[in-house]
């Protein structure tokens, strides 16, 4: 006797994390707190044309990150930041979290729908909280390679076009009845776009025709 597959839960929500599930960027916090105290010292002086130039949007947010990862993390224990990623994710991340997000997010949950974190932040502390709340990620990864941080990215961080890639390669958007998205920032659009009810900066993007 063959069993038929479990049916699909009729909405997928998606969701970016920094900004729009909390009330701030939580990643530079958890910059502050993994990275050695000298690294952060130095880094600050190094790379603070870069970081000038994003906050006058000359530079783009990836290339940003992706130095100051660099510069923190090469030569790192795996398991040290992991470690710390755990302790960020139980004892900081509640502290920041949205009413309005928390309230959606249960929403969902209840409804029976598919619940995707979607973000360009770091999967050593978004992992231990999406598994906590009992939803999915799709996160940026650092490399490790034998037991050490490289410095760099393990694949692509997971912003913009990134976010689309992944989330059709998690599954498929359009054998859901309805798709739910939620973001903050530009960086957030085309994850916006994929979506039949779209949410930016907590208020729903109505086309009009």
């Amino acid at each position: 006797m063959t069993t038929s597959p479990a049916p699909l839960p009729s909405a997928l929500a998606l969701f970016d994390f920094d900004g729009t599930i909390t009330t701030l960027e939580t990643m530079p916090v958890f910059l502050r707190r993994s990275i050695p105290r000298h690294r952060l010292v130095v880094g600050w002086v190094v790379l603070a044309p870069l970081i000038l130039g994003y906050q006058l949007r000359l530079v783009s947010g990836t290339l940003v990150r992706r130095a100051i990862v660099w510069f923190g993390y090469a030569g790192l224990s795996c398991s040290a930041v992991t470690a710390a990623g755990e302790v960020f994710a139980r004892d900081y991340l509640p502290t920041v979290l949205r009413p309005e997000a928390v309230e959606r997010l249960a929403w969902h949950k209840a409804q029976g729908h598919r619940v995707v974190v979607v973000s360009g932040g770091l999967d050593v502390y978004l992992a231990p909280w999406c598994k906590a709340e009992g939803v999915e990620l799709l996160g940026s990864s650092l490399e490790c390679r034998h037991g050490v941080l490289t410095g760099r990215y393990e694949g692509r961080q997971c912003v913009r076009g990134e976010k689309v890639r992944r989330v059709h390669e998690l599954c498929a958007p359009h054998d859901y009845a309805l798709v739910y998205a939620y973001g903050d920032t530009p960086e957030d659009d085309a994850l916006l776009a994929m979506a039949d009810r779209k949410y930016y900066r907590w208020r729903e993007l109505v086309r009009v025709d």
